[in-house]
């Protein structure tokens, strides 16, 4: 059974002494997988993984990076990891190769061993023919990919990604994840990534904390998670929404839980396509008309629904975060290769 490398305990962080960003959150992370947080903006994915590379000093709790302290060893512990940032930070002005030589240096990696793993990860992200272009002259997608060689070039043995494919495109995104893919099964990597793209968590993540206001509200692999829901969803909407009809539903067989919001009716069911058919004649029975019908199966958008009541926010989580993102997706415009 593979070995936790990763362990927090209450891990908490607040600002001001009254804006609490991290609320008391505890979880682990197994060596040689991909764990994922998952949330909308400002729900304190960044704030957790600034205080896990020791950019931020806990207010409280205690995490543990290969046994060593974050706090009480960060100098150990920024040598073992590697940091990919939701901000693009390599130096226009530079070439791709320069950019990742001068990451090298600060790290202390050898010049020798320094030029000939550059190259390596270069191939591995098909940046090779472009590494003596400025880095103005890239792409988005080519940003993100240089960003992910300079991460690694200290060969570390915890990557940790902050939003990895923000304002890339479909395709772009897709070959990203490939490349992370790649990280786990040929080197063994572990890699822990924040994200508020529910796709991105479903396809890549071996565990998932969903994060929100702050606090985990749950966890676990993506599967256990969509099967914790123990059934199929319908959505349902009715004209002249002026009463609420939930205690109809709830009489039909196998509607097992009804929710309302804002003139929907949220109804877990078990066999949807058997059961949808029976809501929509109890209504019609009640003179009722549907506006609305669809029937979705388990996803982690519906997990996240489950939890907080809500779906995922697109919304700006605070003014330095639409600030961070706002650059990055102007960065990530453009053709993307």
């Amino acid at each position: 059974m593979a070995e936790d490398i990763i362990t927090v305990e209450e891990l908490t962080k607040i600002f001001n002494g009254n804006q609490v960003a991290v609320d008391h959150v505890s979880f682990s992370v197994k060596s040689g997988e991909i764990f994922g947080f998952l949330g909308p903006n400002g729900a304190g994915k960044t704030t957790t993984i600034k205080m896990l590379t020791t950019v931020l000093k806990p207010t409280e709790g205690k995490a543990m990076i290969l046994g060593k302290d974050v706090t009480k060893q960060n100098s150990n512990v920024k040598n073992s990891i590697g940091v990919l940032q939701q901000t693009y930070t390599a130096d226009d002005d530079l070439t791709g190769y320069q950019n990742i030589m001068l990451i090298a240096s600060l790290y202390g990696v050898p010049k020798e061993i320094a030029k000939k793993r550059s190259m390596e990860l270069l191939k591995l992200v098909e940046l090779t023919e472009f590494k003596d272009r400025e880095v103005q002259t890239y792409s988005g997608g080519m940003r993100r990919r240089l960003e992910l060689v300079c991460s690694l070039i200290n060969t570390p043995k915890v990557l940790f990604l902050d939003e990895p494919t923000l304002g890339l495109d479909v395709q772009t995104r897709a070959a990203t994840w490939n490349y992370l893919r790649t990280l786990k099964k040929e080197f063994g990597m572990t890699l822990f990534l924040t994200t508020h793209y529910m796709e991105e968590a479903d396809s890549l993540c071996d565990h998932v904390a969903i994060i929100d206001h702050g606090k985990i509200v749950t966890i676990g692999t993506p599967n256990d998670l969509k099967k914790g829901l123990g059934g199929d969803i319908v959505m349902l909407s009715i004209q002249n929404d002026t009463e609420d009809i939930s205690g109809l539903i709830e009489k039909v067989p196998a509607a097992k839980e009804v929710q309302r919001q804002d003139g929907t009716y949220r109804i877990k069911v078990e066999n949807g396509e058997e059961t949808a058919p029976s809501i929509i004649d109890a209504v019609r029975a009640e003179g009722h008309k549907v506006a609305r019908l669809s029937l979705a199966k388990p996803t982690l958008d519906e997990v996240y629904i489950e939890f907080t009541g809500k779906s995922l926010r697109e919304e700006e989580g605070s003014k330095v975060t639409a600030i961070r993102q706002r650059e990055t997706l102007q960065k990530a415009q453009g053709g993307q290769r």
